[in-house]
């Protein structure tokens, strides 16, 4: 009834969509960084949050005792099983002693692993979710290491592959140069006329400062400036708010960010592009784009339809094969 991680990968987490509810507490979201691919992992598996691994760049290695169905998303990481290569973004059986090697990403940079009805870990403020900095939630609030054991239940006649899969090309882009959407953030207007328009014509590094709390972006001839370098009242932040710190390299709040910020916010990521920022790896460049709220919102909306009709679409699959 478990998985043992033979090789733990590189920040290999516990994730689900996260803990809502208690930022006024000063208790961060966290949750899966590429919504799109948790989502759809575990929508081939017709379930809903439950918790799955996460991991970045390498990914794991791990020896299941039981039979259960699978479903590997996110960035290519050349899933092997038995010393057999299996698909991705569609379900896989997997039976008693097997092994699941995963190498590193060729595109993208974060994976995802689901299991039918989902690993069994303890909610802590109803969510499964790791915070690695509080040590919070998740397998002992940490990362995993080698010989961890996980827990799931055990599936009965999984012998047969489902026939179902999803195109990846919809959900998630692994580009090395990408255009991220954004809205005009709370304290666009502190910042000059140069800085607002080199913002969106300026292409950004994401460096090496790169992880679960935020990107640090870099530009070589670009500084964004304030009109006057005045002290602001620190307000809530969201996941895709961004901030220009007193260097003027702007940052981009991820799944793990703070609760509140005191940088000015000079814009807001759409949310429909935060999962093409959570697959972007180190050096990699991206340019923002202006769009409107409505327009952010209708993205949105869109999102959400399709989604509904993959569900949908799978749940009606299920009922012919289950003739």
């Amino acid at each position: 009834m478990a998985m043992e991680i033979i090789k733990p990968g590189l920040q290999t987490t516990v994730q689900d969509l996260g803990r809502f509810g208690l930022q006024q507490y000063g208790v961060i979201v966290s949750g899966a960084m590429d919504e799109n691919s948790y989502r759809i992992a575990n929508l081939l598996l017709q379930q809903n949050n439950t918790a799955v691994l996460e991991f970045t760049l390498i990914g794991p290695a791990i020896h299941f005792t039981e039979p259960t169905v699978i479903v590997l998303t996110g960035a290519d990481f050349s899933p092997v099983l038995n010393d057999k290569e299996i698909p991705m973004w569609r379900p896989v059986a997997v039976q008693a002693g097997d092994q699941l090697n995963l190498g590193a990403a060729k595109r993208g940079a974060r994976g995802y692993l689901a299991v039918q009805d989902g690993l069994q870990i303890p909610p802590v403020l109803n969510s499964a979710s790791t915070y690695l900095r509080a040590g919070l939630g998740g397998y002992e609030g940490r990362a995993l290491k080698k010989g961890d054991i996980l827990s799931y239940k055990p599936v009965e006649n999984c012998s047969l592959q489902p026939g179902w899969s999803v195109d990846y090309t919809t959900w998630t882009s692994f580009e090395q140069h990408t255009k991220i959407r954004a809205i005009k953030g709370t304290e666009i207007e502190q910042f000059d006329a140069n800085s607002i328009e080199q913002f969106t014509t300026t292409t950004y590094t994401v460096t090496k400062d790169a992880d679960r709390m935020g990107y640090r972006l870099e530009s070589t001839d670009t500084e964004l400036t304030r009109k006057e370098k005045v002290d602001i009242l620190s307000e809530a932040v969201t996941f895709g708010t961004v901030q220009v710190p007193p260097n003027g390299q702007p940052i981009i709040l991820m799944a793990d960010r703070q609760t509140t910020g005191g940088y000015p916010k000079i814009a807001q990521v759409a949310t429909v592009d935060l999962p093409k920022l959570a697959q972007m790896q180190p050096n990699q460049t991206l340019q923002f784009v202006w769009i409107s709220l409505e327009q952010a919102q209708q993205l949105m909306i869109e999102r959400e339809k399709l989604l509904k009709k993959i569900e949908i679409s799978i749940g009606l699959k299920m009922k012919e094969e289950a003739r």
